[in-house]
């Protein structure tokens, strides 16, 4: 799987000034993210109603592992400019 879904999410949260807030809340939630898979299907047309044209992208990071490292990946390389920050 690419980290397109993270990055386009990461450059917009980036345009809007949500960069420092996203990757707070991504890392927060790390340790439900099993879960998170798991009511990915329940809160699917939730993430429908709210995501805008942007919930296809969240939905692949509910539904597939990893998702919400690759999110705090890609916002952690475009607050560096690019270069590949090591968060853990």
């Amino acid at each position: 799987m690419t980290d397109g879904p993270a990055r386009r999410l990461a450059e917009t949260f980036g345009r809007r000034g949500l960069a420092v807030p996203a990757r707070l809340m991504a890392d927060a939630h790390r340790p439900l993210e099993p879960l998170l898979s798991d009511v990915g299907a329940a809160i699917g047309p939730l993430i429908d109603r709210i995501g805008g044209r942007h919930a296809d992208d969240l939905q692949d990071l509910v539904d597939r592992p990893g998702g919400l490292d690759r999110l705090i990946e890609a916002l952690d390389r475009r607050a560096t400019g690019g270069s590949r920050a090591d968060t853990r």
